[in-house]
């Protein structure tokens, strides 16, 4: 005993050691003299506890007023009026909630938490918390159907509620409250845009949408032709087909009111691949018109189907499963493919390839092919390309230019301008007799316009086994375009009732598809170009669309015949602006990864740019994929744990590996964060990284360095597990078996930061045994430095240790 007069005891010092000087309230704590009142406190209030490990609050009723946002937001009877810390803003205008009983309730999700009690009362707590749970859920059931059953008057509203949704149950609540009408109608016009711009539409967005359908029809129309007969090798008026059907499926379900959808290059090169893969199998023929209509038919149907029903399982995500520099190098390897691919037919030498057999060769043999035979380069056919590529390149950068100060520049159809005077020219000039190769007649492989062929019959089905994986890809692209396309499109909208929705885009882009794939179509998806001229010229809303399907139809029916004398190599030159374009980004995106040093990225763009130059189209694809899909597969298979470390003077922690000079480490604990969910993928390697902590300390070092960390470092491991939100079966097998070794080994375990009590997480702790194992329910606290204060009072009670 010391004879020095003890000072005075604080005011920290009259509560227990981590209380505050001067408390703001905000969050309660109570010291260790107050547990004796905590008993009785519950015994008076009818507040559970939180979690299992914490008590009902012990505060006055005049202290600190309810923060529940429960209960009622009215001030008590004998509570103080004036304004507080406390006192919610708004709170009758904003209370939305239903008030189970009168009067205070801090028992709600977002009361005030208390710091976690002493091991005594985890038991109690827990029980008390269940069962207040278990009478409070009935309660919640009956009053939504007692809303339900009266708002819903008459058997055939009652029927049609409890085919609702989870989510529309819970809104037709809300809609109550606030005053609206809560019809079936408003949630079909969800699914069904076009009740909502039927009904607002006007004759004042009619010229705006008539001029924008009228202007990207000049423009892409005779592109859906170059697609079709250069790339996709199926009649040109496929290619029609997909400017008829899709943009009106897609009018009335699609979600982006300025959205043209059609068919792109780099599907209808896929939809050539396909082909002409069938024709090598000796499944066919290259002049099998008809054969190859019902490809194209089968392709698209394929496509269509997988983009529909991932639309309906809700995988709208589906547009970042592949990285950016795939997709950056999958374009532009599509570009160098679709240029090569053209200079055949621009250069005059289509003949001389179909009897060498270089059609169906790779980008290199095609190469080697046209500087093995520029002897044989047709001079007036060389001539009509180059002059047309020209021509739109330069009309295209003009627009560029002029676009920001005359934004009327973009009406101007420079395409279709050129189509027609070559058209003319070819006439007058008789270009056929000089050797120019013409588009000749148009028409139906069938004989018959629109003929419908169901793409789904057995007797397709080795076509339909052969196309799946390209299909895919058609899909996978597709979506990705749109939803680009989309989500660039999305501002500024006309209906304010139409909202932006990638599963219900991925339901109308494949009931499009499906709808044109009856007819042959091409496979159409939307695109920035075309949806952005649209918009800039006046289109607002998917009427324009449906203009555009109209003009497309009369096309079909009263113009082709006109088209006979267009020259092929006028076709190939627009092919080849679109594979400039799609070769203009990649330099962009390399100088950008070779600034940041993203040499993976890099790699991954060159080996899938090289593997298509060199090999074939799908060689390039399939490595992309697969690559693409195992850095996902290895991304999300390593674990993410950390061992932390607390800062000096503070009760925080964080990551030791980063900041391993400033931190400093608990003698005899190693403390280790888990901050993702526990899943299949991510458990695999658990064991091992835990070790390489428990070794070394961190998970950098290599494993053949020998221990690091002496055996009595790691005690006690404390897991903060706050970022496990959830919990399979297989990361809760891992995690028991992590838990079980660690007790056969004589190790203390304790988690912090635990789940909810009614959380799935925390019920298969408890079925598999995980809670027992560690030590019972005492060893599951609210914090990192709880975890430390009781691995303290342990040791003490241990032999040996006092």
């Amino acid at each position: 005993m010391s004879s020095r007069q003890n000072p005075p005891p604080s005011r920290a010092s009259q509560g227990h050691e981590h209380a505050p000087t001067n408390p703001s309230g905000l969050r309660q704590s109570y010291n260790a003299s107050s547990y004796a009142s905590l008993g009785e406190a519950a015994s008076r209030r009818d507040s559970p506890p939180l979690s299992p490990t914490s008590p009902p609050l012990n505060v006055h009723d005049d202290a600190v007023p309810s923060l529940a946002l429960a209960g009622p937001s009215t001030p008590r009877r004998g509570a103080p009026t004036h304004a507080t810390e406390f006192t919610a803003l708004l709170s009758g205008e904003l209370d939305f909630r239903e008030h189970v009983h009168d009067g205070p309730c801090n028992h709600g999700t977002f009361s005030p938490r208390p710091t976690s009690p002493t091991a005594s009362l985890h038991a109690d707590s827990h029980a008390q918390s269940d069962s207040e749970s278990d009478s409070f859920i009935p309660s919640m059931d009956g009053m939504l159907s007692g809303l339900s059953s009266n708002s819903h008057k008459g058997w055939k509203k009652q029927w049609t509620s409890r085919m609702k949704s989870k989510k529309m149950s819970t809104s037709s609540v809300l809609a109550e409250r606030h005053g609206i009408k809560d019809s079936g109608l408003m949630y079909l016009s969800y699914y069904l845009p076009v009740l909502v711009w039927a009904r607002e539409y006007s004759w004042s967005y009619f010229k705006g949408d008539f001029v924008a359908a009228l202007t990207v029809a000049g423009m892409y129309v005779p592109m859906a032709l170059s697609l079709a007969d250069s790339l996709a090798h199926v009649p040109p008026i496929n290619g029609l087909y997909s400017f008829v059907l899709n943009p009106l499926v897609y009018a009335l379900l699609g979600s982006c009111p300025a959205m043209i959808v059609g068919p792109e290059a780099a599907g209808s090169l896929l939809v050539g691949t396909v082909i002409k893969s069938t024709v090598d199998r000796g499944n066919g023929d290259d002049d099998d018109a008809v054969l190859h209509a019902q490809l194209c038919g089968i392709v698209a149907g394929m496509a269509g189907a997988m983009v529909f029903v991932a639309g309906v399982a809700r995988l709208g995500f589906m547009d970042s499963v592949l990285s950016r520099p795939f997709l950056r190098g999958f374009i532009s390897a599509i570009g160098v493919v679709i240029a090569v691919d053209q200079l055949i037919p621009e250069l005059g030498l289509s003949r001389l390839a179909e009897a060498n057999g270089v059609g169906h060769g790779s980008s290199v043999e095609k190469l080697r092919f046209i500087f093995g035979n520029l002897d044989h380069v047709h001079a007036l056919t060389f001539g009509v390309a180059c002059t047309s590529f020209v021509v739109i390149m330069v009309c295209r950068e003009i627009k560029r230019r002029l676009q920001p100060r005359y934004p009327g520049v973009a009406y101007v159809p420079d395409r279709f301008i050129v189509v027609v005077l070559s058209v003319v020219m070819a006439y007058w000039f008789e270009w056929e007799k000089a050797g120019v190769a013409v588009l000749g007649k148009v028409e139906a492989a069938s004989g018959h316009l629109f003929t419908f062929q169901w793409p789904f019959k057995l007797s397709n089905m080795t076509h339909i086994r052969d196309a799946t994986s390209t299909s895919f890809l058609i899909a996978l692209l597709g979506f990705f375009e749109s939803s680009v396309a989309a989500k660039s499109l999305n501002g500024n909208t006309a209906f304010a009732g139409i909202q932006l929705s990638p599963n219900r885009e991925l339901v109308a882009l494949g009931a499009a598809n499906l709808v044109g794939a009856c007819f042959m179509s091409l496979p159409a998806f939307g695109g920035y170009g075309r949806s952005k001229v649209n918009r800039s010229t006046g289109g607002k809303t998917p009427m324009s669309s449906i203009i555009l399907s109209i003009l497309t139809l009369i096309c079909i029916l009263f113009l082709l015949p006109y088209l006979y004398y267009l020259p092929k190599p006028v076709l190939s030159s627009l092919i080849s602006v679109v594979a400039w374009s799609l070769i203009e980004e990649c330099p962009h995106d390399i100088s950008f990864f070779l600034r940041i040093r993203a040499w993976q990225e890099l790699g991954l763009m060159m080996v899938i740019l090289l593997s298509t130059i060199f090999f074939s189209l799908s060689f390039g694809m399939a490595i992309g994929v697969g690559l693409s899909f195992l850095q996902v597969i290895r991304h999300s298979t390593r674990p993410r744990i950390q061992i932390l470390g607390r800062i000096p003077g503070t009760n925080r922690f964080e990551n030791a590996e980063s900041n391993p000079d400033r931190l400093e480490f608990i003698e005899g604990c190693l403390i280790v964060k888990i901050p993702e969910p526990l899943t299949f993928a991510n458990t695999g390697e658990l064991k091992t990284r835990l070790r390489r902590l428990e070794l070394y300390g961190t998970s950098l070092a290599h494993p053949a360095l020998p221990r690091l960390r002496r055996e009595d470092s790691n005690h006690n491991i404390i897991f903060d597990i706050h970022g496990v939100t959830s919990l399979d079966g297989s990361g809760t097998q891992v995690l028991e078996e992590i838990v079980k070794d660690y007790r056969e080994r004589g190790v203390r375990i304790f988690f912090s930061r635990i789940p909810a009590p009614d959380s799935d997480v925390w019920r298969l702790m408890e079925r598999s045994g995980i809670i027992e194992l560690a030590g019972g329910r005492d060893h599951f606290v609210d914090d990192v430095h709880e975890a430390l204060k009781m691995t303290e009072v342990q040791e003490i009670g241990e032999p040996g240790r006092a």
